[in-house]
């Protein structure tokens, strides 16, 4: 708007300096100012039409905004849960908002500005944007989804529509190839690539795509492909700056290559679009990545018929507990060796809700010990916020923590406090141990003996409770609790409960988390002095 303001003033000024300098004696002179008023006239109609065009912009973006703030209000938890919605509330409150930020300081606009200020402290920042995006990526990996899957928002169990535009892609595919993640970077770009040939509205150029897509390619070891794309990207901007050079280096490095393998010559790269699988994901710092994966999604799991015929169903009344005996609960086999037990109707979804009425305003990023310095730390393994929460500050916590305590026979006043944990978009906790391996971690009440683990929320995909040694899939039930034995009865620890929570699909995954130490516990559970059960 000052750009326009200065042109009017300086157009008066011009004016009134003309008139001032006697013009007026000059019809001639006079009709320099038929002119001059003209070209104020159409100074005045650019002003309006940038105006209004700003005025219209921000309608067009007060409108989107509506029609999303009603649908994502009318059930916060279940729009989040689609992890496309998440990530582009990220995208969304930390870049686009900026840009509407923008259009509107061309006028000044003390309220807005006001409120940008006080809300902003909540933004999201870059990294969170990030922090989404890279979470699209693993559940793209654990669960072999394709980037059009994503894009056009096909995931199972969803119940709101979330698509990803050209530029949602492009965003995407640069976020990965700026952490050298070149893998998915030719995923993402290659995306928006084909969603550009569908012909659907972009800002972002096919030759900036292009540029990414051709050396994210050359960095997976395609040559032949880098050079079909470079010489498209020349074909589309010949004056580009390092499509020649490039396209240069991929062909003497490709002659290159032919001649140390005394070849002639190598058939072109075919210009289908790249898919899931056309490359190998690079192997990363976990041994057991595929077998992880592969129980996320519900494949390699070992229960076999026979297995089976050893799971049971009880009553189980904590050998004979006064709490217990007129209402027993409810438990299921979920493992034979080691043993792991599902109790039912563990918790009530009134206690889930104050639980999670408790926890919420607590809630932080979930740390874990880094295995050189001993300190704890937050880690990209572990995407998660949790809270811990006594028995004195509420009775239903008093009232959970006894009902444990009732069920595995066990003390819980050397137990560690309440964990309650929420999993966000693409939330997981790769595999690991829950007792300690290290002695100077182990607590003064000994290292954790047993994992009490209770499910608050069913979850429409993934999420689920995976151990890789033994290829055993557990997934969650509102309410229903799992127990396991982390230790042997010799007091060493047991290398198979190493375990992991898959990264959550679709939906938002509660837990609480009770582990019980071994101090206390010596006529509970005496020692032996065998590895047994």
């Amino acid at each position: 708007m000052r750009k326009y303001s200065s042109l009017l003033s300086l157009a008066l000024v011009c004016c009134c300096w003309s008139v001032q300098a006697e013009v007026f004696t000059s019809i001639g002179q006079m009709t320099d100012l038929i002119y001059t008023e003209k070209e104020l006239v159409q100074s005045l109609k650019e002003y309006i039409k940038a105006e209004e065009s700003k005025l219209d912009a921000v309608k067009s973006w007060a409108n989107k905004l509506d029609v999303l703030t009603r649908a994502s209000t009318l059930d916060p938890e279940g729009y989040l849960a689609h992890p496309v919605n998440a990530y582009k509330l990220m995208k969304r409150l930390n870049t686009e908002w900026s840009e509407l930020e923008s259009l509107v300081l061309q006028d000044p606009s003390d309220e807005f500005i006001s409120n940008m200020t006080v809300h902003r402290q909540y933004f999201p920042d870059q990294e969170d944007e990030k922090g989404a995006a890279k979470a699209l990526m693993r559940l793209q990996d654990t669960y072999k989804l394709d980037s059009e899957s994503f894009a056009r928002g096909k995931l199972p169990g969803m119940h709101h529509n979330a698509i990803l535009t050209v530029d949602d892609c492009y965003d995407m595919g640069k976020t990965a190839y700026n952490e050298a993640d070149y893998y998915h970077a030719v995923l993402w770009m290659q995306q928006a690539l084909r969603q550009m040939d569908a012909e659907e509205e972009h800002v972002v150029s096919k030759a900036d795509v292009l540029d990414y897509l051709s050396y994210s390619v050359y960095q997976m070891g395609d040559l032949s492909r880098a050079i079909e794309l470079t010489r498209r990207l020349v074909a589309i901007d010949s004056s580009h700056q390092r499509a020649g050079g490039n396209l240069r280096y991929f062909e003497k490095l490709l002659s290159k290559q032919l001649n140390e393998l005394n070849q002639e010559g190598q058939e072109p790269a075919t210009e289908e679009p790249i898919q899931l699988g056309t490359y190998k994901r690079p192997n990363d710092y976990l041994p057991e990545r595929e077998i992880y994966e592969a129980l996320c999604r519900g494949e390699g799991v070992k229960m076999t018929t026979e297995r089976r015929r050893r799971l049971y169903c009880r009553y189980h009344d904590g050998n004979r507990n006064p709490r217990l005996l007129l209402q027993p609960m409810k438990e299921e086999d979920e493992w034979d060796s080691p043993h792991i037990v599902r109790y039912l109707n563990a918790l009530s979804d009134q206690e889930i809700e104050k639980i999670k009425e408790l926890a919420k305003p607590r809630l932080a990023r979930a740390t874990v010990r880094d295995p050189i310095t001993g300190v704890l730390t937050t880690a990209n393994y572990r995407v998660s916020k949790s809270a811990w929460l006594e028995g004195e500050e509420d009775p239903v916590i008093e009232r959970v923590n006894q009902r444990i305590e009732d069920i595995t026979g066990l003390t819980t006043q050397t137990a560690e406090l309440l964990q309650i944990a929420n999993y966000g978009v693409g939330g997981q906790y790769e595999p690991h141990f829950d007792f300690s391996r290290r002695p100077q971690d182990i607590m003064v009440d000994g290292n954790r003996l047993a994992t009490f683990l209770n499910y608050m929320s069913d979850v429409e995909a993934g999420g689920a409770t995976v151990f890789p040694d033994f290829g055993a899939a557990i997934y969650p039930k509102k309410g229903t609790a799992v127990f396991w034995y982390n230790l042997f009865r010799s007091g060493e620890g047991d290398y198979r409960t190493r375990h992991a929570a898959c990264p959550v699909l679709v939906g938002s995954k509660w837990v609480s988390n009770k582990w019980i130490h071994e101090r206390g516990q010596e006529f509970r559970r005496p020692c032996g002095l065998t590895e047994v059960d």
